[in-house]
């Protein structure tokens, strides 16, 4: 038996072309079968997935890690500038951080009577930022880590830029007293410019303009010690209080990144000493001057307008304030009183024109109108207009009811030169008799009322009441004659005669009531006022022989008796007038008001003949029948007429 032959695989072989090909199926690729190399590889999607995501992870946690760390140390930066910022005290704000130069100009843009006074301040102001947080450049450098600390500190400051400071009012008290509040004032936001690394120069700061409320004390006595202390110190010194600051970054009502910087500083105070200039004309040392000795009046002008009584003045008084500082003002109202014995009495109302300071000197143009003057006080104008029209100042009280309870007492000038109201005194058709025991003299009564220049009023010179002194011959130079006498009844008494008696004055005129007179307008000169006539007669006035002057009497009557053409006979003086002022306002009197004004001074001459001597005349008419000898006891009689009187009136002692 033959064994089974042994079959061994054969390998297997690919008909390359000679077998038919297999019918396709629709699980037959559509591509043939790839080269060994090709089906081999694997397939490229996972491998590419992860190397692409990896990097892409490699690059994520990357920028993270250094945009964390650029955060942190941005973080880190603005912390450690806000960090020296927090830390910096109020002094180091104001006094390294805050600078100031000014107030260049001042504005004056409202006043009410009890709200205060709106001013609109310019200045320069800049905030050296970098100073605060310690950004600016060192003049002996800093290390290279320092120095990009400082740069990115200088370049954050550059991009805030600016803030905006809102305050609370700010108090304005003495250093030497805090308990007295000067002044206060209520500003407005204000944007306040950031700078780093500043020049030494001022060019960096930029104008700000910036209304503000002033409300000045009413506390006077305060006010009036403060200015002493700093005067005789030569600097004010002053403390400044702020309850509360809010600083926010960027411009007012500003919408931006910027007003993520937000602080509130509070009960914030410093000092400031503002240096006093000095005042030209004015010492530095010694008590504060008066504003008396500060203000020159340069005019005064009152007239008489439809219905009223007007008034017009020009002063001047130095400027205080450096020459780089300007203050324009609107009108400022005033009120002129004369002091009383009880509340000072309003005489007038009166406005400045808007000014502006100017040196060396500031001008003031002052114009306003008399006060309605009760009855009652219609003593204290005569007194004032009495000691002004006789050559003498007056004190007078300024008040404003921009700070109500503030007055100033000054003394308002006298006119320069020295007035002579009374000219041209004379006594026409004089006539004087024996009467009894006593001479009377008549005649009618001349004069010229010129008054000062700038004064141009209508009057009325109602009635009149002279005081004369009688000389043998022209009235001596330096004779004088009645001091000023004030606060008279009426009529007013009789002043004292002086002691002693000028020489060659012999008699004494002076009716015991007023005299009725008439008055008209004259034409003036130049240099004076509006000018009156006036006239008065007098009839049967006692001639009182002065004691002890009985011998001049008689040498002037022998003058007059036995001179060709009589003699000349001196007169010397005062006056009280009663004048109606046109204008005036004296309540219940249609606009006019009747004032009396004494010791108004005169002096002049008068011609005295034998016609004058009426008496005397009328004897000797008779005597000539009779022969000389009885002529000559007639004149002895009247020669020693004034000596028996004064050995009876010895008799009657």
């Amino acid at each position: 038996m033959n064994p089974d032959p042994i079959v061994e695989d054969a390998p297997q072989t690919v008909d390359k072309g000679k077998r038919r090909a297999q019918d396709a199926t629709e699980r037959t690729p559509l591509l043939g079968a790839s080269s060994g190399t090709l089906d081999d590889s694997p397939p490229p999607t996972s491998s590419t997935s992860r190397r692409l995501f990896s990097r892409l992870a490699a690059v994520f946690l990357g920028s993270f890690v250094v945009s964390l760390l650029v955060f942190v140390a941005l973080g880190l930066l603005a912390w450690s500038y806000a960090s020296r910022a927090s830390h910096a005290s109020a002094d180091d704000l104001l006094n390294e951080g805050l600078v100031f130069e000014g107030p260049d100009r001042v504005d004056v843009l409202n006043i009410t009577w009890t709200g205060g006074i709106w001013v609109n301040v310019e200045a320069r102001m800049g905030f050296d930022a970098g100073s605060v947080i310690g950004v600016n450049v060192s003049p002996d450098g800093d290390g290279f880590l320092q120095d990009v600390w400082k740069a990115v500190g200088r370049w954050g400051v550059r991009r805030l830029d600016r803030v905006s400071v809102n305050m609370s009012t700010i108090y304005l008290t003495s250093q030497s007293d805090p308990s007295v509040v000067l002044a206060t004032i209520e500003p407005t936001p204000v944007v306040v410019p950031l700078t780093a690394n500043p020049p030494s120069d001022s060019t960096w700061l930029t104008n700000i303009s910036s209304p503000l409320l002033l409300r000045p004390t009413h506390n006077t006595s305060a006010l009036i010690h403060f200015i002493r202390e700093a005067w005789r110190d030569g600097s004010a010194a002053v403390r400044a209080d702020v309850g509360n600051v809010d600083v926010r970054g960027g411009a007012l009502d500003e919408r931006s990144w910027r007003n993520m910087l937000h602080s509130e500083l509070s009960n914030i105070r410093t000092a400031l000493r503002i240096q006093i200039p000095p005042i030209p004309g004015i010492p530095q040392t010694g008590p504060v001057p008066s504003l008396s000795d500060l203000i020159t009046l340069q005019s005064f002008n009152v007239y008489s307008a439809s219905g009223s009584l007007d008034l017009a003045a020009c002063a001047t008084l130095p400027d205080p304030a450096p020459t780089s500082f300007n203050l324009t003002t609107p009108s400022l109202p005033f009120t002129i009183s004369l002091p009383s014995t009880n509340e000072p009495v309003p005489i007038a109302a009166v406005s400045t024109a808007p000014f502006t300071l100017t040196h060396p000197n500031i001008t003031l143009d002052i114009s306003g109108t008399v006060l309605p003057i009760p009855a009652a006080s219609s003593i204290v104008l005569s007194n004032f207009l009495t000691r002004y029209l006789s050559g003498l100042p007056n004190p007078i009280v300024i008040s404003t009811p921009i700070i109500p309870d503030l007055t100033v007492d000054l003394d308002f000038p006298a006119p320069n030169p020295r007035p002579h109201i009374l000219r041209n005194v004379t006594i026409h058709d004089m006539s004087i008799k024996p009467g009894g025991s006593a001479f009377t003299a008549s005649g009618t009564v001349y004069a010229r009322v010129v008054l000062p220049r700038g004064m141009e009023v209508a009057l009325h010179v109602g009635r009149v009441l002279p005081d004369v002194l009688v000389f043998d011959g022209e009235v001596p130079e330096g004779a004088v004659y009645a001091p000023l006498r004030l606060n008279e009844a009426t009529p007013p008494s009789a002043p004292p005669l002086p002691d002693p008696l000028p020489e060659r004055a012999f008699g004494r005129i002076r009716p015991e009531d007023w005299l009725a007179s008439l008055s008209g307008p004259v034409p003036s000169e130049d240099g004076e006022g509006s000018a009156f006539a006036v006239t008065a007669k007098i009839v049967d006035v006692p001639l009182e022989v002065l004691p002890g002057r009985q011998k001049e009497f008689r040498a002037f009557v022998s003058k007059v008796i036995f001179g060709s053409d009589g003699a000349i006979a001196g007169i010397l003086g005062t006056a009280a007038v009663a004048i109606d002022v046109f204008g005036l306002p004296f309540p219940g009197n249609d606009g006019q008001g009747e004032m009396e004004l004494t010791g108004l001074p005169f002096r002049g001459a008068i011609h005295v003949g034998k016609k004058s001597l009426l008496g005397l005349e009328l004897g000797l008419s008779g005597a000539v029948r009779h022969g000389e000898e009885e002529l000559k006891r007639l004149v002895e009689r009247f020669l020693h007429w004034g000596k028996g009187k004064r050995k009876r009136s010895a008799v009657g002692e």
